[in-house]
């Protein structure tokens, strides 16, 4: 299912021009970003009229925007202005969750609200499901977005380490095992594609702009970054299997086989094996207990020493957790940082070609 934005038209405000009009604030709220688009009514009826037009059948959208006031303006009557915002909203709100997505695969509606176009998302689909029959990304945009499903898949596979090592049973274990390896490799070849893609972006026969030097390096970085991050996951899954194995290893000797490695090492050296307590090497605590006393005193001495290693155990895991949250934080802030540097550029490049109008225009 194709996630939505969120819709809000939460205020509106008055132009500054010489015949002034209302201005509706738009909010949309992303996953990674929110942002703000600034329409007049006029606006939303030249939408509402290019829907229309095409989606399939012409069909109208499932609602229509308020009618236009011939008699009072809105910059002159708050209350029209408010009413007016109001049923704009619940328009964009009918559109943005109504079952049929016709009106939404429009480049009028994804135009309206500087949406990336629908095929985008169509060939990001196409190249992540593609990437194993062979086929190779050729667009800046889906490079990304794979790049993005790739964090996600590593990001998965340190969740089922962390419940992999929280697991009390073998089978847990071995699903959480399981789960690991099957993203692993997903994300093996994810960085095969990315790698691939990158070589394709890197010159200009597949007819698109070829990127630059430094957003290249850029994305050759990421890639080794994620490659690292993968090899330590893969690392740390085999530590685990080998150390389950010692384990295992360990449980399955008992304690006869131990009476008897004892009483065979004692035998070879020519000693009896004590069977008794030792005089001259009593403590204050055992020297007033008798043999039941003293089983009993260590037993609880045992019992205190496996409470103190669980207390350690759980502060160990618990400081892990907090280690593996602040790396995923860090993550998704890397993630915004990289999405403001290219609204930064784009900004950039604007105001570049804004000062140069200015130029001519002195």
């Amino acid at each position: 299912m194709t996630w939505q934005p969120e819709i809000t038209i939460p205020f509106t405000s008055t132009s500054t021009s010489s015949k002034p009009y209302t201005i509706y604030n738009i909010t949309l709220r992303l996953p990674l970003r929110t942002f703000t688009l600034h329409k007049r009514y006029s606006d939303f009826t030249t939408l509402h009229t290019a829907l229309a037009s095409q989606s399939s059948g012409s069909q109208p959208p499932p609602v229509t925007p308020p009618p236009k006031s011939y008699f009072s303006s809105t910059t002159k009557s708050p209350a029209l202005a408010e009413s007016r915002r109001i049923a704009l909203e619940k328009y964009l709100q009918a559109i943005n969750t109504d079952a049929d997505d016709r009106w939404r695969n429009t480049s009028a509606w994804r135009s309206f609200l500087n949406l990336p176009s629908s095929n985008v998302s169509h060939r990001h689909h196409a190249a992540v499901n593609g990437a194993v029959s062979g086929q190779s990304i050729t667009d800046p945009v889906v490079w990304l977005d794979y790049h993005r499903d790739l964090k996600a898949s590593l990001h998965d596979t340190r969740l089922q380490l962390t419940r992999r090592d929280q697991a009390t049973s073998a089978q847990a274990q071995h699903e959480s095992s399981a789960a690991a390896k099957k993203h692993l490799v997903k994300a093996g070849t994810m960085i095969q594609s990315l790698e691939q893609g990158l070589n394709n972006l890197g010159n200009d026969s597949w007819g698109k702009e070829r990127l630059g030097d430094g957003e290249m390096r850029r994305r050759r970085d990421l890639v080794e970054s994620a490659r690292k991050e993968r090899e330590g996951l893969e690392n740390l899954l085999n530590a685990m299997a080998t150390k389950s194995s010692l384990d295992g290893a360990i449980a399955q000797a008992t304690a006869g086989d131990r009476e008897k490695l004892i009483s065979t090492q004692g035998q070879q050296n020519g000693k009896k094996p004590s069977t008794g307590r030792v005089l001259g090497k009593e403590t204050d605590r055992t020297r007033a207990l008798d043999n039941q006393g003293v089983l009993q005193l260590q037993q609880q001495l045992m019992r205190e020493q496996d409470e103190d290693v669980d207390v350690l155990a759980a502060a160990v895991a618990r400081q892990k957790q907090i280690g593996i949250e602040i790396q995923e934080e860090l993550a998704v802030q890397k993630d915004m940082l990289e999405l403001l540097d290219e609204d930064v550029d784009r900004v950039q490049g604007k105001m570049d070609v804004a000062r140069k109008r200015i130029g001519n225009i002195k």
